[in-house]
């Protein structure tokens, strides 16, 4: 016994002394500084625990973020196309600053009556999340599986909804799927809380945020690489702001894989990416996740879409049969859901916005088509019910002690998030 608590630790030891940083995360693959950008990294062979003894999968309760997408607003594209014009037009663009306003104005053009909507890629990666889901638990989708799917009402999250659906049915095409969008469902599926959100315009947390982000952006490299007059640039040129857009047009590239083969990433250096993402994963952890800076409650943004997988849960842990209920929304629920279920270390309490970085990342949570699922396990003879949480497909722990980890006993889940709701409430 000795000897293998020996082991474990020089195991853990040297895991966490090979762990990567944020930063050489990023270095490795560049596409992990886009935040919510991140095209969604097929999971590989990853290997799932076996379940105990006896016991089978028969429900799955999910919340997935629509897939890869068009930029939402065309002035991500227009308002640098037109300072780029307008130095062309006065001979300041250096010939990368040219090649950046044709790039631009390709993109401005492929983006007209799309913006917004899901991308071919963002179809395809539902396609895989419904096809592995299948895969790893059959038993939940056998015969004629009861689906019920629901979806916010914006066209992307409808239509990664259709996919994952289609994916099933083209598996199983006995499986019986219900499909709705609907106003009458978004009081759980994209809540917006006005008194919560309120405490991201306190004085304290835009100062914070201000602060980090003047310290952690510098654009002074890449206005010389684009404009050939330094003067030009500082009387007519936001050069933060302009730093800022390239490099969100840059980061969704990814999304339109197989539409473009334009890249800007090269616009930029591996640490201004990292930089660039370090102000992106503050204003994340402070905006939607449990950052102390918004007293810890912005997990509770999503009160009432935990709710609805426990009553939902409750629900079809009484039926015999067996199926899914799955929701289709925004990031911006899948943040605050996850740490407000604690999974993994996605509620973590980070104090000093230097040290995020190596203790949070965001891309590690909600890149696009992310996804948070709750599997349900029974056994013959036996009332006890046994779940386990996987966070983008990986296995993560939940906030309760079990013997089983990462299978947990459903009468505990259950009573700890009711418990954790009510109190919250009575507050």
């Amino acid at each position: 016994m000795k000897k293998n608590l020996i082991l474990v630790f020089f195991l853990v030891l040297s895991l966490g002394l090979n762990a990567q940083t944020a930063k050489e995360d990023i270095f490795a693959d560049v596409h992990r500084s886009a935040s919510n950008y991140y095209a969604y990294p097929e999971p590989g062979n990853v290997k799932l625990t076996p379940a105990p003894v006896g016991y089978k999968p028969f429900y799955i309760s999910t919340y997935h973020r629509h897939g890869s997408r068009f930029l939402i607003e065309s002035e991500d594209y227009t308002s640098p196309m037109q300072i780029f014009q307008k130095a062309d037009s006065l001979g300041k663009l250096t010939p990368l600053g040219k090649k950046v306003k044709a790039d631009l104005q390709v993109m401005a053009q492929m983006s007209t009556g799309r913006l917004g909507e899901l991308t071919p890629l963002g179809a395809i990666q539902h396609a895989g999340v419904a096809k592995r889901m299948y895969t790893n638990f059959p038993e939940i989708f056998k015969g004629n599986a009861k689906i019920d799917a629901r979806s916010t009402i914006v066209i992307r999250c409808i239509l990664s909804m259709m996919n994952e659906c289609m994916q099933l049915r083209a598996m199983n095409p006995a499986i019986e799927v219900k499909s709705d969008a609907s106003e009458h469902d978004m009081y759980y599926m994209n809540y917006s809380d006005k008194g919560l959100t309120k405490l991201r315009k306190q004085p304290k947390v835009e100062a914070t945020l201000k602060k980090f982000r003047d310290e952690h952006t510098h654009p002074e490299r890449l206005m010389t690489s684009l404009f050939t007059d330094a003067d030009y640039v500082k009387s007519n040129v936001k050069a933060d702001k302009l730093m800022e857009v390239l490099f969100k047009v840059a980061s969704n590239m990814q999304s339109h894989k197989g539409q473009t083969s334009i890249d800007l990433y090269p616009l930029f250096t591996k640490e201004e990416c990292y930089d660039l993402w370090q102000v992106q994963n503050l204003g994340w952890y402070v905006n939607y996740g449990p950052s102390p800076l918004t007293e810890g409650k912005m997990p509770y943004l999503e009160a009432n879409l935990l709710e609805n997988f426990l009553n939902s849960a409750d629900t079809c842990v009484v039926n015999k049969g067996n199926g899914a209920t799955m929701r289709f929304g925004h990031e911006v629920c899948v943040l605050p859901l996850a740490a407000l279920m604690e999974l993994g270390n996605t509620n973590r309490i980070i104090n000093n916005p230097d040290s995020l970085a190596n203790e949070w990342r965001n891309y590690d949570i909600f890149m696009m088509a992310s996804n948070i699922q709750w599997v349900f396990y029974r056994k013959p003879g036996d009332k006890d019910i046994l779940v386990k949480a996987l966070l983008n497909e990986h296995e993560v722990s939940l906030p309760v002690k079990s013997a089983l980890a990462p299978y947990y006993h459903w009468k505990d889940i259950e009573v700890y998030y009711r418990n954790k709701l009510a109190k919250f409430r009575q507050n």
